[in-house]
């Protein structure tokens, strides 16, 4: 199903799309390629589209339901530079290999504390594949900082995520960093986002 019943809603995609689209104005190419992992419902990337109409977004998600989404809302939009969302899991070994193109940036959104410490590592494992330098690995979400929360809704929402599944939770800048750095890419910068969430990039190194 790919007609406008299939299209998900999620209002924090509409609050969030243009504080995202500030820090992506500043990082992103031109043109060329980019990849975004976790897509969900397809909101964000249908907006990218419209803002960067010269780069070509490849949208991903293991969820059918998503990729149904994703689908819908591209065929709603008419968007030429949207491909056929793919069924990327980066929890599993090489997932990357499964894309023939290299990519010029990598996107992450609302996804690393929602998923075992496992998927971030895939993140940064297949994106060190898919990038050549110095293209940004851009991430978005809750994270503490310093081993502690950056707010108390923030803890509680990692109490919640905690509950819901021992392996998720908010993870703390400073780990991933560290995991980033093993995958070879250095942190570029923090942006400080609305609703005590980050946006933060890095760069893949030579």
């Amino acid at each position: 199903m790919t007609g406008p019943g299939a299209r998900q809603f999620a209002p924090a995609a509409v609050r969030n799309t243009e504080p995202i689209l500030t820090v992506l104005r500043d990082v992103l190419p031109r043109r060329g390629r980019v990849l975004e992992i976790g897509s969900g419902t397809g909101q964000h990337v249908i907006a990218f589209a419209a803002t960067f109409p010269a780069i070509v977004w490849q949208p991903s998600d293991p969820d059918p339901l998503a990729r149904d989404s994703i689908a819908a809302w591209a065929a709603d939009s008419g968007a030429d530079t949207v491909a056929p969302p793919l069924d990327l899991d980066v929890t599993v070994p090489d997932w990357e290999t499964a894309l023939t193109h290299p990519f010029d940036a990598v996107l992450c959104i609302n996804l690393l504390h929602i998923a075992a410490w496992e998927a971030c590592e895939g993140v940064f494992r297949g994106a060190a594949r898919l990038l050549s330098a110095p293209g940004p690995l851009v991430l978005y979400g809750p994270f503490k900082r310093g081993g502690g929360h950056t707010a108390p809704s923030n803890a509680q929402f990692d109490r919640a995520l905690r509950w819901h599944d021992p392996a998720w939770g908010v993870r703390d800048l400073d780990e991933v960093t560290d995991l980033a750095r093993t995958e070879g890419f250095a942190l570029d910068r923090v942006v400080e986002m609305p609703s005590n969430n980050l946006s933060v990039v890095f760069r893949r190194q030579p």
